[in-house]
């Protein structure tokens, strides 16, 4: 749904019950998209968001590469190494 900014003052609290509900709302300016208003979902369980966390960190370390070190990863820039 696509509403003005003008016409959403007067009819915000509609507006964030169908955002809750899985409802694209749309503010315009002028026109134009100028924002979108969405549902939060928060997480509220500790062992929720540490196993979100854990998981996180998991797929982290899977995509790094073997031996990779920040300190060496621009080394390739310069032939003799760094600069003295």
């Amino acid at each position: 749904m696509k509403i003005s900014v003008t016409d959403a003052k007067a009819q915000l609290t509609e507006l964030v019950r169908r955002a809750e509900s899985g409802e694209e709302v749309i503010l315009t300016r002028h026109g134009q998209a100028a924002a979108r208003l969405i549902a939060t979902k928060t997480v509220s369980d500790k062992k929720v968001r540490r196993r979100i966390m854990e998981e996180l960190r998991a797929a982290a370390v899977s995509k790094a590469a073997p031996g990779a070190s920040a300190a060496r990863s621009q080394d390739f820039l310069y032939e003799d190494g760094m600069p003295g």
